[in-house]
């Protein structure tokens, strides 16, 4: 059945594209051109909402009522803004994997995209590692990696308030070798117009409110568990006992930090889903965003 949903997502794709019912390209510069453009984009969405609803792996698990209206509103009052991308989910769920194929996908169309993991934003702890010996001593004696306090929430803020202003910014850097140790100001991230934002920190209280669209990526535990301890053997070189704890801490933290945040999420999607089918509904969403009266926006 899947590969049926691929083969008739892809019929869509041609359809629009052969289509001869083109609407004019409206004129972005006027907001009654905006208005249109926003009307137009509502009810080819809701089409493709109800499509994947029908789907052996429906992609859309929650959509919030007021997603839709309130992200129109949103591009015709303020087109010059932009459009911030918030992606959250508990650890192994797949967003970094949805968060990639995302920003690929614009990527293959030409569309500038710029991408900031708010892993980058954890404080700098090498003073407490160095204390404690190693950052699994750290943890093991009490210390909560992903509590809001041991984000720079102030700096994260103040950042993605100057992005979505379309100003370049120079992030923190976290070293992923164990050392616990952030460089401030080193990567450099460019204001294009869409912004993807990946990582729990995206939902803390303070920060929620700068997207424009609130990702939540859920996924079965099963599936999250089996990723997490492939991901700690292979790539992080743990050991049976030290994963396990770690896993246990994930769990915990999950139910804290991050579950809460599926209630306010504009979108849920399921980390489950097959990629290319995925990816079939971003072109999808870029072929009905550009195919007017054989221009492009």
């Amino acid at each position: 059945m899947l590969e049926d949903d691929k083969d008739g997502l892809h019929h869509l794709i041609e359809e629009e594209l052969n289509s001869n019912d083109k609407i004019l390209k409206p004129d972005f510069s006027k907001q009654a051109g905006r208005e249109l453009l926003a009307f137009y984009l509502q009810s080819k969405f809701r089409q493709l909402i109800m499509y994947d609803s029908k789907a052996s792996r429906p992609i859309f698990r929650n959509i919030s009522e007021d997603f839709l209206r309130n992200f129109s509103k949103r591009l015709v009052v303020t087109p010059e803004k932009r459009i911030m991308i918030g992606i959250t989910g508990e650890s192994a769920s797949g967003k970094s994997t949805m968060c990639k194929a995302i920003s690929n996908v614009i990527k293959s169309f030409k569309m500038p995209v710029s991408i900031l993991a708010t892993d980058s934003y954890f404080n700098d702890i090498s003073d407490l590692i160095a204390k404690f010996g190693s950052f699994d001593n750290l943890r093991d004696n009490g210390y909560d990696v992903d509590s809001p306090e041991s984000f720079q929430l102030d700096v994260l803020k103040e950042d993605l308030t100057t992005l979505s202003k379309g100003r370049d910014i120079y992030a923190p850097q976290y070293l992923p070798n164990g050392t616990g140790v952030s460089m401030p100001k080193s990567q450099f991230v460019p204001s294009n117009k869409i912004i993807i934002v990946e990582g729990m920190a995206t939902m803390y209280e303070t920060i929620k409110d700068i997207f424009d669209i609130k990702v939540y990526v859920e996924t079965d535990l099963d599936t999250r568990k089996e990723r997490f301890l492939h991901r700690a053997f292979t790539e992080r070189n743990q050991d049976f006992e030290n994963a396990k704890k770690h896993w246990d801490y994930i769990l915990d933290a999950g139910k804290k930090y991050v579950q809460p945040a599926r209630e306010f999420a504009d979108v849920v999607l399921n980390g489950n889903t097959d990629m290319e089918y995925f990816c079939q509904l971003l072109e999808y969403i870029h072929t009905i965003t550009n195919n007017f009266s054989g221009q492009t926006l």
